[in-house]
This record gives C-alpha cells, sequence and structure tokens, in this order.
C-alpha cells in the first residue's frame, strides 16, 4: 500500500471517529494553493447520507483532523469543503520514505493474468509509422501492469498467414521459377536450398504484388491458391513461406529492439492454425455458421445496434482463413495455453470493428469465460504538419526504420561534441531520438489524432523526452559529484517548491491507477514533465554542493536522489533509455 494510501486510510479513520462512516475518501490536490494543499469534499455526500448541513459536518471532521500533528492550516471553505496543508515533519518523511522504498509510491494491484497484443507486424512488409503507437504504448502498459504486480505477457501478433503472403511468395515464384519449392517432382530437403531474397527485397516485393492483384484478376486468383497452399501446408509452398517469415522476423525484431519494445511472445496468426479443427467443431456445434455464396459467415447483430453491423466472416469461399477467424483460434490458443483474465489489443482506431465482430462472435460461442475481459484499445495516429498520416518527402509512406533515422539526424545536432565522441554520439542520438519519438507518443491521450514535428520534439527544452533525458542526466551527475558527501536522510525543507515536490511525489500512485485503468500513458507523460519541472526550478533556486548548512545540503541531496529515482523509474515504464551523456 503507497503511502498516500495510508494517509487516506488515517483521514478515513479519523472521519469515522468524527461519527462518520465512511469508504473511498475522494482526498484529492487542491486547485487553490492559497487555501491548502489538499482539498476534501466528502462533507456534502455525507450531509445526504446523513441528513445534516454539510458545514456542521465539515466542522465536525476539521475538529478530529486538528488533534493530528500531520495536518496544518485546516480551513472550511464554502458549504462544506475542508482544505487541508500537511506538516512539512510528514513532507520530510515523505521523502525518507520514498528513499528507503520507493514502492511507497505505488499501489499494487490484485495480480491478474494479462496478454497484450500490441505488435501486428505484417511479416514481409516493412514496420512503418503506424505501427509506432500500437508499439510503444502497448509495451509501456504492459510494464506499467507488471510494475502494478499483474502476470502480463506481450505478444508480436504477426501477420504472416493471410493473402498478403500468397502475394508475396507468388511473385517470387515469378522471379524465380526454377526454384525448387516450385518443384512438385522435388523430393528431398529444402534446408539446404537457396533461397536468393533479402529482406530488402521482401520489402519491394509485396508492394509489387499487390499493385499487380489490384489491376491482373488472374494474379489475384493465383495468389489465392497460394495462400491455401500454405494455410493447408503443401510441401514446397508451405517451406518456403516459413523461410520468408524468417527472413522477415528477424528484420522486425531488429527495429522493435531500436525502439526498446520486447515482446515475450513471438506468435503469429499461423501459430494459432492447429486450434482452427477445435474453433470450427465449437462454431458448427454451437449452430451459429451460416453458409452465403460458398463461404461461411456468423450473425453478430445486436436488437440494440444504432448503425450496420456486418457478419463476421468465417470461411472464405476459397476454404481459407479470414483475419476475423486466425484472431478467434487466438483467442482459443491462449486460453488453453495462458488462461488469461483479460487480453488487450492495441490497434488503429480503424480496426474497432474488426474486433467488434471478433468478440462478438468469441461471446455467441462461449469461446472465453463471462469473466474474461477482451478489450479493444483504440488509438490515434500520428500526423505530419499537414495534419495527414506522416508521410516521406516524396509523399511515400514513412517507414519506422526512416522515421528514426529522421529524429536521429536532428537529435545528433543537439548532443555536445566537445566531450562525447563521434562513436558515442552516433548512440546517444539514437536513444535520445527514441526518447523523443515516444514521449510524443505518449503526451496526448492515447485515442487523440497529434501532430509530430521532429525539431519541436527533438528539443532539449520544453515539453519533450530530450528534456526529460537531459534533466534526468543532470540530476545523476550532481549526485556523482557528491559521492564523497555523507547524506542518509533528509532534515528540513526550506522552500515552497520543495513542498510542492512533495505533493507532487505523494500523487504518484493516484497517476499510475489512473494510468492503467485509463489505459493511456498521458498522465505519466505529464506528471513525469511537472515532477521534472519542478525539480529544475528548485535547482536553479539553490546552490546545492556549496550550501554551507550541512543538514539542508544533505536534504537537498535526499530530495535530489528522490526525484532522480523516480524518473528513473518512470522512463523505463515509458520504455525510454537514459544515455550516460548528452
Amino acid at each position: 500500500m503507497s503511502i498516500f494510501k495510508d494517509l487516506n486510510k488515517d483521514i478515513e479513520m479519523l472521519v469515522k471517529e468524527a461519527g462518520y462512516d465512511i469508504e473511498n475518501l475522494s482526498l484529492q490536490i487542491s486547485g487553490r494553493k492559497d487555501l491548502g494543499q489538499f482539498q476534501l469534499n466528502d462533507a456534502m455526500t455525507l450531509a445526504k447520507k446523513y441528513g445534516k448541513n454539510p458545514r456542521q459536518i465539515a466542522e465536525d471532521i476539521v475538529l478530529k483532523l486538528s488533534n493530528d500533528s500531520r495536518f496544518t492550516n485546516i480551513n472550511i471553505a464554502g458549504p462544506g469543503f475542508i482544505n487541508i496543508t500537511l506538516s512539512d515533519n510528514y513532507l520530510i518523511e515523505v521523502f525518507n520514505t520514498v528513499l528507503n522504498n520507493i514502492n511507497s509510491c505505488i499501489d499494487k494491484q490484485l495480480a491478474k493474468k494479462i496478454i497484450i497484443d500490441y505488435g501486428g507486424a505484417n511479416v514481409s512488409k516493412a514496420l512503418h509509422v503506424g505501427h509506432l503507437r500500437p508499439a510503444n504504448i502497448g509495451e509501456a502498459l504492459k510494464r506499467l501492469a507488471k510494475l502494478l504486480g499483474n502476470n502480463v505477457l506481450g505478444d508480436a501478433h504477426l501477420g504472416d498467414y493471410g493473402r498478403p503472403l500468397g502475394l508475396v511468395i507468388l511473385e517470387i515464384k515469378k522471379m524465380y521459377p526454377n526454384l525448387a519449392f516450385f518443384d512438385e517432382t522435388y523430393t528431398g530437403s529444402y534446408e539446404d536450398v537457396d533461397l536468393p531474397i533479402t529482406n530488402a527485397d521482401l520489402e519491394k516485393i509485396y508492394p509489387l504484388a499487390s499493385a499487380k492483384s489490384k489491376e491482373d484478376e488472374e494474379y489475384l486468383e493465383e495468389a489465392r491458391k497460394i495462400t491455401a497452399k500454405i494455410q493447408n501446408h503443401v510441401r514446397g509452398y508451405y517451406d518456403i513461406w516459413k523461410r520468408v517469415v524468417e527472413i522477415s522476423k528477424a528484420d522486425i525484431k531488429q527495429v522493435y529492439d531500436r525502439l526498446n519494445v520486447n515482446f515475450e511472445l513471438w506468435q503469429g496468426e499461423s501459430d494459432a492454425a492447429e486450434y482452427f479443427p477445435e474453433l470450427n467443431e465449437i462454431f458448427e456445434k454451437s449452430g451459429v455458421l451460416e453458409e452465403s455464396e460458398g463461404a461461411k459467415i456468423v450473425d453478430v447483430k445486436k436488437e440494440t445496434d444504432n448503425s450496420p453491423m456486418p457478419p463476421l466472416l468465417f470461411l472464405r469461399s476459397n476454404g481459407t482463413l479470414s483475419y476475423q477467424t486466425t484472431d478467434l483460434a487466438t483467442i482459443l490458443e491462449r486460453k488453453k495455453k495462458y488462461d488469461p483474465d483479460e487480453i488487450w489489443y492495441f490497434t488503429d482506431a480503424r480496426q474497432s470493428l474488426h474486433f467488434e465482430q471478433v468478440f462478438r462472435a468469441a461471446r455467441k460461442v462461449k469461446l472465453v469465460e463471462d469473466r474474461v475481459i477482451l478489450e479493444h484499445i483504440p488509438l490515434g495516429t500520428m500526423n505530419g504538419k499537414d495534419g495527414k498520416p506522416f508521410k516521406t518527402r516524396d509523399g511515400g509512406v514513412m517507414s519506422l526504420k526512416g522515421l528514426i533515422e529522421l529524429v536521429k539526424e536532428e537529435t545528433k545536432k543537439r548532443i555536445d561534441t566537445t566531450t562525447i565522441s563521434e562513436e558515442k554520439r552516433d548512440k546517444i542520438a539514437e536513444q535520445v531520438a527514441i526518447a523523443a519519438l515516444k514521449y510524443a507518443d505518449f503526451l496526448p491521450y492515447r485515442g487523440t489524432d497529434y501532430i509530430f514535428e521532429v525539431e519541436k520534439f527533438a528539443d532539449l527544452e520544453g515539453k519533450t523526452g530530450p528534456y526529460l533525458l537531459y534533466s534526468t542526466i543532470r540530476m545523476k551527475s550532481l549526485l556523482a559529484k557528491a559521492k564523497d558527501i555523507k547524506y542518509e536522510k533528509m532534515h528540513m525543507l526550506n522552500s515552497e517548491i520543495e513542498r510542492e515536490i512533495a505533493i507532487t511525489i505523494l500523487n504518484m500512485p493516484n497517476i499510475l491507477t489512473k494510468s492503467v485503468e485509463a489505459k493511456s500513458l498521458n498522465e505519466i507523460a505529464e506528471y513525469l514533465y511537472k515532477l521534472t519541472s519542478q525539480y529544475n526550478k528548485f535547482y536553479n533556486e539553490n546552490k546545492i554542493l556549496v550550501e554551507e548548512n550541512e543538514l539542508l545540503r544533505e536534504s537537498w541531496l535526499i530530495l535530489t536522489n528522490v526525484v532522480y529515482n523516480i524518473n528513473n523509474l518512470l522512463l523505463d515504464v515509458l520504455g525510454i533509455e537514459i544515455p550516460e551523456k548528452m
């Protein structure tokens, strides 16, 4: 339990001693600093419960609070709003407690098993800017959910079993028709067969094949047949498909590694294929499958629908699995392997209809128990200055590699050239670029579109990732310079900004809990900026290392250490690495 929750519980007890039974006390940071640091608004709720004047209830509560040395300047505003200021002694205790146990800033949750699906990269295609937000937000929320005590697995859930792969294999066949993979008379092992294809080739092949399929119906039909061969494990076609997947997966991993995004599971749609016979049996027995022009569909409409709800396509007329069906098979696979309490899906908001259909179909046949939460978390898009999805200078789709390099080029301009070698500058520039990209992603609410401006978000000033990194590195540098100074505990508070920092630290568990409940990182992003800005104000107002008063200097170093530790923790939650220098 966090130190803030302990404080809440203690105030609840005092309210009960005043004669009023209360749960879930609403102690909030005050918007009126002149009245107090916190505000308690429960007198109005209690007035309805007890049929009394809220002002009288507030006075009864204040009488009890006044006998506790932790509270000062307790006053009542309006009809019964209680304003509370915490004593310096208590705030000093807050710093010392957090210094020795950072978990005192965290409220652990009742542990749940959660699977987070936040990859969605399509094999044989280049990762593009549309993959950035699911990766960033999904990874950070996985880390946050773990920090709060949950058992969490992140799944890349690669798109590796649909028509795009059929198109790629077809185009490879057109390019290299004599490969043994396409020779029906070949009986040897495919392990020694050379495949003259690199990932760079694959990134060119798919757009070419996709364009052909839109203009040539025969080409598209041939790709459909190859897709069916892959899904039916036809020798040769299935083997070259496996090689293509491995080539592409290796590159996908490298890009995610650069983003500091790590998956516990590297499953693809194909991994759920073995569960399709059982899935088909479940749907057949439930009687929900209907024939439609040779395909099998599931009606997922509800009487309460206010807009059209198309049926779910379960099986195409050519016998291939739909994207919806592989998602259903994946739910079955996850149920059997991991028995999760919740599954979260992070994708572009435009996939909301898809997931609504999948979840309705899953519920219709009781694919998972009612207790299991299936939730799609829709994300807004990162756009260019024109308000449209971020593009390359020539108007093409921006790859993630290209975006990282673009931001890295900008951040490199801001790295100190006098003390940092060229080799280290390159690594640091990449770390700062990733911080810039990630923090820009987290600042808006996750469902909101936002404009990404390279120069703005790479800046060392303002609400940016580089600003947070630079400030945190400066804290670390100060503490390193103080390595010969003994500082074990805080003794005193010397200014209002120090008290404000303490109040911000007290509020941290609320921020973490709100963030995981909203499944958005904007509150943490704002919190980090607020705490860091407060510290910088404190830093600029004081000569910490040369302060002659030893107790005051020791107190300031403790404050620095606490803020540094919190920044380290929260930047790690956001998947942002801190360079040694900048």
